[in-house]
């Protein structure tokens, strides 16, 4: 059977609880019992998710503003039409720049298996050094 999400459907956005460093909103769309989920994700400046990995991989789409994705090889700068995969168990986190907000789509499969807090040294280093 479909499921059909109309925009205005009335459902209030949720300030997001949990492994996050700052500010996040989340509107959840979609979740089974697998922890398989798609929703779109609000990072004020500075915010960012702790490192983290998913069983079955996950996949952002940046809709506006600008963020960091980093992994295990490095940080990259993504930006507004910007596709990240992040492959199944790969250890990353994500978020906003210190200057912009961002505003994406995350299509994750298998749920998230959490870490600890990407430290601020870390991110201020990234946030000035991350390749394009």
């Amino acid at each position: 059977m479909l499921t059909i999400v109309k925009r205005g459907d009335g459902s209030d956005s949720a300030r997001s609880e949990g492994p996050y460093t700052g500010e996040m909103w989340r509107d959840l769309v979609q979740q089974d019992a697998n922890g398989n989920s798609f929703g779109k994700v609000f990072f004020t400046p500075c915010a960012r998710t702790y490192w983290h990995s998913h069983p079955g991989g996950q996949l952002l789409i940046v809709e506006h503003g600008e963020g960091l994705v980093g992994d295990e090889n490095g940080t990259y700068k993504i930006g507004v039409g910007d596709y990240v995969w992040t492959p199944p168990n790969t250890r990353h986190w994500h978020g906003a720049t210190s200057g912009r907000s961002m505003l994406h789509t995350a299509v994750t499969f298998g749920g998230a298996t959490w870490e600890e807090e990407v430290p601020e040294e870390h991110y201020l280093e990234a946030n000035s050094s991350a390749k394009s």
